[in-house]
């Protein structure tokens, strides 16, 4: 396997009033756990349904209901561990954290405070070719969601949907080693990039299965490396946690209000408070939601109806053995084996089915010609239209078209030419290169009869071309006017230049 090197980007400094600074940043990602029942009952998770009616007796709270583990959604995180290299702990516990939840009809979350089921992993963030940034994982825990309060039906009355109270959640914990508003956004893209991979979390932040807590403080220059040499966090100014974050755009908006209100307070002599803050996307700004509770304010203490969570390693190394390739590994297989440019691997494998979309359409072929086709004229395509890229050609589609260009059959120009007609009508690229004469002309003899009578008809032009190497091109256009578009453009240069003794 090709190994890609790389080197560390750049922390963002921003400028104040009296000093340079930098910014630190962690991150809590709530990643919905793909399994069609619960956590601990058998409900529904499907998103959409009628309010309440996903809802167990467990799920309700109701008197003498005892939780049930779902084998599935543990299976499901141990393979997210195992996808970001983090060690799975065989032993590990749940939690009670009590506090009032107005949406979770049993006043307490089940959650893993002390014991998570998964330890320390890490994710390679790619910000451009040969740059990218090592996040370390702390920790992923398995708990329950809550329900959903909507206060905006009626004026007197708030409403309760308990459609998510209990569907499974995994929370991955990073570590503070995240440097900028962009670093971030390309954190939880890569992060939703791999759980997409292994099928554990579709990634919808539209429907809040992905959701980030984005944790933020600045330092001045030197401190962070002061932090990574001793771990000590005393080295790092308070933080402040964003929640609930859902869009890309709005997390470096977040990130990017908030370190300038925290450099504001500590230049203007005071003390930025932890505590717990929205963002408003309409005013750009955050604002205070509650001061941070530590977490004897939550009241944790083990799971009296749960026991400890004991698995065997003979059934995690099965789960290993059945991951599938991941991003990073099918991004350097694709270098090696297609010859294809980093950026173009880092566009085909951003995901997976365009990757799997990718190969189809290679098929034995040219790789690196495939790539270039697919990002800049399937691709294209397909975004305009908002559509998938095998509705704008399937993979043999793909295969076809390419083959005549290798071939020289048809021209590259050509090649878009095709599309287009097979987008329209749906017929076979073979059948619309025969049935429309659009095959290239690739016989010398006719090419040069052609660039014979161009240059017997412009003698002027002869001459300024023999001055001038440059203007030969026009010659080019003309035989490839005279030819309809149809003789072979690496043939009529090479012709031309001989014909004119360049």
């Amino acid at each position: 396997m090709l190994d890609l090197t790389y080197e560390a980007p750049k922390p963002k400094v921003i400028a104040g009033a009296k000093h340079d600074w930098e910014l630190v940043i962690g991150m809590e990602v709530h990643a919905q756990v793909a399994s069609n029942a619960k956590l601990f009952s058998g409900a529904s998770t499907q998103f959409g349904a009628e309010p309440n009616s996903n809802v167990s007796f467990v799920d309700a709270a109701m008197p003498g209901m005892l939780p049930v583990i779902n084998d599935y959604c543990i299976e499901q995180a141990v393979r997210t561990g195992l996808g970001l290299k983090a060690e799975i702990n065989l032993w590990s516990a749940f939690d009670r954290k009590n506090y009032f939840y107005p949406d979770l009809p049993q006043g307490y979350q089940i959650s893993q405070l002390y014991h998570p089921l998964v330890g320390e992993g890490e994710i390679l963030v790619d910000m451009e070719p040969g740059i990218a940034r090592k996040v370390r994982i702390e920790r992923i825990h398995v708990e329950q969601d809550a329900g959903k309060s909507i206060h905006d039906m009626d004026p007197a009355m708030s409403f309760v949907d308990l459609n998510r109270t209990g569907v499974a959640l995994m929370e991955i914990v990073s570590r503070p080693d995240i440097r900028g508003p962009e670093e971030a956004a390309a954190y939880v893209t890569k992060l939703r990039q791999i759980l997409r991979y292994l099928g554990t979390c579709d990634g919808n932040m539209q429907n809040g299965n992905l959701r980030a807590d984005v944790n933020v403080s600045i330092c001045r220059p030197g401190a962070y490396e002061k932090y990574m040499e001793t771990q000590d966090f005393d080295h790092l100014g308070t933080r402040c946690e964003i929640k609930n974050m859902n869009s890309m755009r709005f997390i470096q908006q977040a990130i990017e209000y908030e370190a300038r209100r925290q450099i504001q307070i500590v230049e203007g002599g005071g003390a930025v408070v932890q505590e717990t803050r929205l963002y408003d996307p309409d005013k750009g700004e955050t604002r205070s939601m509650r001061s941070k509770e530590e977490a004897h304010d939550y009241r944790y203490f083990p799971d009296p109806d749960l026991l400890p969570l004991e698995i065997e390693q003979a059934w995690v190394d099965g789960i290993k053995a059945s991951l599938p390739e991941l991003p990073d590994e099918k991004k350097a297989r694709f270098i090696a084996d297609y010859g294809v440019t980093e950026y173009d691997a880092s566009v085909l494998t951003a995901d997976v089915d365009l990757a799997q979309y990718f190969e189809d359409s290679v098929a034995g072929g040219d790789g690196k010609r495939t790539a270039n086709w697919i990002i800049n004229e399937v691709l294209g395509r397909a975004n305009k239209a908002e559509v998938p890229p095998r509705q704008i050609a399937a993979p043999d589609v793909n295969a076809a078209i390419m083959a005549m260009v290798g071939k020289d059959e048809i021209s590259s120009k050509m090649a878009k030419d095709v599309l287009e007609i097979h987008i329209e009508t749906g017929d076979a690229p073979d059948k619309i290169v025969e049935d429309r004469g659009m095959k290239q002309v690739s016989d010398t003899g006719a090419i040069e009869a052609a660039v014979d009578q161009i240059i017997a008809d412009n003698p002027a032009q002869v001459e300024k071309a023999k001055v001038n190497p440059k203007l030969a091109g026009w010659f080019v256009g003309q035989v490839m006017k005279a030819t309809g578009g149809k003789a072979n453009p690496k043939a009529v240069n090479q012709i031309v230049a001989q014909k004119l003794g360049l």
